[in-house]
């Protein structure tokens, strides 16, 4: 028995000109979104939509652009670098003295409902900061895993009310009554009664400890509850969470690990009911010594063909991956764990076995750099519900079975293959340092996800890259990078893919444009002195419908403030 948790524990008139800066103020204004009377060339070119923006600029003394055509037919017109209150305003009246014009109004800044207002959410760093964060709050308004099930083998589940809602069946594998701690063997409660143990039981000379509650934790990062007001914030919070209990005192026999594994992807086990809540995600936060064996192996094989997505911890201890189960299998996502700063948590083990890195954190440098999550205060027996941070691929882990939901969710005819492929062709560069290798590097849920969801959930179409770094300058002119496209029969599509990774100190001072090979200029990103966040990696969806898609295409991408320098590592654009 060497299966155990892979844990360590312990963010005109006087009057119109009055009314127009108004409207010009009621949110913040980068954009406005102008509406053409029916007849107007205006209303269906792009061209000249192009061509009127930059002639109201001229005679406005602004630096006006065409950014794209919504979906009303309305063109959204990007302001130039941090316009005053009383020039979006004369912009404003400049547009609504057009007669072709029926509106023009500021494209507003909404808070999008997915924000979360959970009180502990602040402390979520592995979440939102652009190091060594997941960028998941990017992903939430296209996914948040609705429909999607995760099967957690672990420990278990004890009651919180910031996860009961998103609890659904499970099970209890634990076959060895010594092991249990609950009296019995096999049921169906999955509630951990605590996993604590005396020194020596678990082997000479092991010390004692107390409940670890480790299920819990990792369920809480997966899928706790959002935007309820309290706790923190899930991955995956549409998501449902299955807890399969395999994990008691000292750990828990592969035999029953493999049983879960099956029951959890719609297979039959002997003696136990039929699986209602078939998982498309297993998270599995557990590991032991040696390599993998061909009875897990074939558990493994078996639920990835029904569908199932499996992620496994990569273990913690500091050691190659490759002498670990079930981090060696095929078939399954190994995960590796970074710290607050982004390079591989000392305690991680790494190697050529693992596909990706996600934040574990490392308490030693400050509890606030671990793992906030959902726990329970009981040493022994369950006492009151709380949260702790812990840390280790055990906490990494279910931030990729967290993305998997999301990126199944979003588009959920993916099979396992093609999910795992999503997620690290679509990672960043590991920021810190990581020896020994942690795979395709730092995973990004809002790449995943833009990446997947397409247009109409299509992850087809053709891509072109450059992987050609370009530095930009500070404060200084545009550079551009090209990318030659051919082969691609008429016009570009309406919902051209732009991805694009820039590393910056500064993001809001950068201005970023697609330029088409006739020269038509697309506004993907305007300067912002409200956005202080560094480093661009996100993906824009561009209408060239009215372009043709062979020719030279480019980025261009200008530094207009001083002070902060960066680099255009790569860009791609998607047919």
């Amino acid at each position: 028995m060497t299966t155990s948790a892979a844990a360590q524990t312990p963010t005109g008139t006087v009057t119109d000109t009055v009314r127009l800066a108004a409207e010009a103020t009621a949110a913040p204004a980068e954009r406005l979104i102008v509406g053409y009377k029916p007849g107007a060339t205006e209303a269906t070119s792009n061209k000249a939509a192009s061509a009127d923006a930059a002639a109201k600029g001229r005679e406005t003394g602004e630096d006006l652009g065409f950014q794209r055509r919504l979906g009303t037919g309305a063109a959204l017109v990007d302001l130039g670098d941090r316009l005053s209150k009383a020039a979006v305003a004369d912009v404003i009246a400049e547009y609504k003295a057009d007669p072709q014009v029926a509106y023009a109004v500021p494209d507003r800044l909404n808070k999008p409902q997915a924000d979360p207002n959970d009180t502990e959410y602040g402390k979520q760093w592995d979440l939102y900061e652009s190091t060594a964060g997941m960028n998941v709050p990017g992903a939430w308004p296209t996914s948040t895993g609705s429909g999607v099930t995760v099967a957690v083998i672990d420990t278990g589940y004890v009651a919180h009310s910031d996860l009961a809602a998103n609890i659904v069946g499970g099970y209890d594998f634990i076959s060895d009554t010594a092991v249990s701690n609950d009296g019995d063997g096999r049921d169906g409660n999955p509630a951990d009664p605590g996993d604590w143990t005396a020194a020596g039981e678990c082997g000479t000379g092991s010390p004692a400890s107390g409940s670890s509650w480790h299920g819990t934790h990792v369920a809480g990062t997966i899928a706790a509850v959002t935007g309820n007001g309290k706790g923190i914030a899930g991955i995956a919070y549409g998501a449902k969470i299955s807890p399969l209990r395999v994990l008691g005192k000292c750990g828990g026999y592969d035999s029953d690990i493999i049983d879960a594994i099956t029951w959890a992807s719609g297979g039959s086990v002997a003696g136990v009911p039929a699986n209602t809540n078939v998982a498309e995600v297993i998270n599995m936060s557990l590991g032991g010594s040696g390599t993998c064996t061909s009875a897990t192996q074939s558990a493994i094989n078996a639920a990835v063909g029904r569908g199932t997505t499996v992620v496994v911890a990569a273990g913690n201890d500091n050691d190659n991956a490759a002498n670990h189960s079930p981090a060696s299998c095929n078939n399954v996502i190994t995960v590796a764990a970074t710290n607050r700063s982004g390079s591989r948590a000392s305690y991680s083990n790494y190697g050529s076995v693992v596909d990706i890195a996600a934040p574990g954190g490392q308490t030693s440098t400050g509890t606030a750099n671990g793992i906030l999550s959902t726990l329970n205060s009981g040493t022994k027996a369950p006492s009151s519900e709380s949260y702790a941070y812990y840390q280790g691929t055990s906490m990494a882990t279910p931030h990729i079975a967290g993305l998997a939901a999301l990126v199944k969710s979003a588009n959920p005819s993916l099979t396992p293959a093609q999910i795992e492929s999503a997620i690290k062709a679509n990672a960043r560069a590991i920021p810190g340092t990581c020896s020994g290798g942690c795979g395709a590097g730092l995973a990004d849920a809002a790449r995943t996800v833009q990446a997947v969801s397409g247009s109409g959930g299509s992850t087809g179409g053709t891509t072109f890259t450059s992987t050609s770094s370009v530095s930009v300058p500070d404060a200084g002119a545009a550079i551009e990078s090209p990318i030659a496209v051919s082969g691609i029969s008429g016009n570009a599509p309406s919902t051209l893919k732009v991805a694009v990774d820039i590393t910056h100190t500064y993001r809001g001072d950068l201005v970023i444009d697609l330029v088409a090979p006739d020269g038509s200029t697309y506004r993907l990103k305007s300067s912002s002195g409200s956005d202080s966040a560094a480093d661009v990696r996100t993906t824009y969806t561009v209408d060239a419908s009215s372009e043709a898609a062979n020719g030279t295409w480019k980025l261009r991408v200008q530094d207009v403030a001083a002070q902060d320098t960066g680099t255009l590592n790569s860009w791609k654009l998607t047919f």
